[in-house]
């Protein structure tokens, strides 16, 4: 016979201040609702790894086994493998930066290089700048060290430079307390927009003039759809940190990114890292080697390209047919993500509920900014998982769900209890 048993937290008093005011991700929140049958996911950043030939996986995992099992089976060095480090050199190499294995370290995902790059350089009170949308998990890794999150927002043509420059004015120059920029500038999420080369310029002078590094987070910059490639920042100032990952161009469940960086910031982010994980996966390292030296990733890339540019035109079309006048959403170049903005009085948050109810997820606007607050009028959609019919379905539903919230508000609108400026 089981008997019921009641347990309580006794550990309330003992937590960390830290971990007290830390947000849940609203997108792992989400997957349990987004598994069932009946919802079509837009919410999770999730590539389509059914797109991944079985035969490349199969002879990379193989030449690990067979081959290497001594080595990938065992503890590795803290910074990581010098023959992944050499790989991750010639993908970067294909995108205009040259760099060395002594300027690289390998992380478990670029979700590890963020914090450990925090855990190196914030102190509770520092600044921060970002886009503002930003990446929730960006904000997840910088809140735990307790920083001061400034967002500065973002147009078609990426972070806007002005507003930088006027939040740069009210911090000061030489403030110690000013410690990085962190940008998505490549189909940022959750925007989807691009930064130009000309805001690519005018940051790093800026970054120069105000003493702050930049950490060029680039998850998705081999994705592009429409328009030329965009050199990264990287490629312009050996002083950018650069992070990249396998997620998005192979799997993210063989948790490895790294960061390229100028070596007097690498030796503290080892540091750092020896006391988080001691050292990252051997076997996803070799396994990695093997994949983007011994089978032609460059046509699974293209097969990727190929899908999401189908499934994003898909997405954008749909838009267009089913939602209402009083939406607009950016028109991403590359990546996974479409930025929804509606009137100021709606609150997508609320509305959340409804939209699974219909069968469909999206995630809050309100996640993606510090204060949990912001942006609660927008929502992330993503289209790089679905295929495009149902993609063009979830629309249809999410616009419904849209349009009899704003059949409410107009109720509210028309009584005078919502005021619009």
């Amino acid at each position: 016979m089981t008997s019921a048993h009641l347990t309580f937290d006794q550990t309330g008093e003992k937590i960390a201040e830290r971990v007290v005011k830390m947000r849940s991700s609203a997108v792992r929140d989400l997957f349990a609702a987004a598994s069932r049958p009946d919802v079509i996911s837009l919410s999770g950043g999730m590539p389509d790894v059914s797109l991944l030939p079985q035969s490349a996986i199969k002879k990379a995992v193989r030449a690990v086994c067979e081959d290497e099992r001594a080595v990938a089976l065992q503890y590795g060095s803290t910074d990581g493998r010098v023959q992944t480090k050499q790989v991750f050199c010639d993908l970067m190499r294909d995108i205009g930066v040259r760099t060395k294995p002594e300027n690289v370290l390998i992380t478990s995902g670029a979700q590890e290089a963020l914090d450990l790059l925090s855990k190196a350089f914030i102190n509770p009170g520092d600044i921060i700048l970002a886009e503002g949308p930003t990446y929730l998990g960006a904000l997840q890794a910088f809140s735990a060290y307790e920083p001061d999150i400034h967002c500065i927002p973002f147009d078609d043509e990426g972070m806007r430079m002005d507003l930088l420059e006027e939040e740069l004015a009210r911090i000061g120059k030489g403030n110690p307390r000013l410690k990085f920029l962190y940008t998505i500038p490549n189909f940022q999420n959750p925007g989807g927009v691009t930064m130009s080369s000309a805001r690519r310029k005018r940051l790093l002078e800026l970054a120069a003039e105000y003493d702050f590094m930049v950490l060029e987070d680039d998850p998705y910059g081999r994705l592009r759809y429409d328009g030329g490639h965009m050199v990264p920042l990287k490629a312009l100032s050996d002083d950018v940190i650069y992070l990249g990952t396998i997620s998005k161009v192979f799997a993210p469940g063989l948790r490895t990114g790294w960061i390229v960086a100028p070596k007097h910031v690498l030796s503290k982010v080892n540091l750092v890292k020896q006391g988080t994980d001691l050292c990252g996966s051997s076997f996803d390292q070799v396994v990695v080697e093997h994949y983007f030296t011994d089978t032609p990733w460059q046509k699974t890339l293209q097969k990727f390209v190929s899908t999401y540019h189908e499934r994003r035109d898909a997405m954008l079309a749909a838009l267009d047919e089913y939602f209402p006048a009083e939406a607009s959403w950016t028109r991403p170049d590359g990546g996974f993500f479409v930025w929804v903005t509606l009137p100021e009085y709606f609150d997508t948050a609320s509305m959340l509920s409804e939209a699974l109810e219909a069968g469909v997820t999206y995630v809050p606007g309100d996640s993606f900014f510090p204060d949990g607050k912001t942006g609660k009028n927008s929502m992330r959609i993503n289209f790089s998982f679905a295929p495009p019919e149902k993609l063009n379905e979830a629309i249809k539903r999410l616009a419904k769900v849209i349009n009899e919230r704003l059949e409410l508000y107009r109720v509210f609108l028309d009584a005078g209890a919502i005021k619009v400026d």
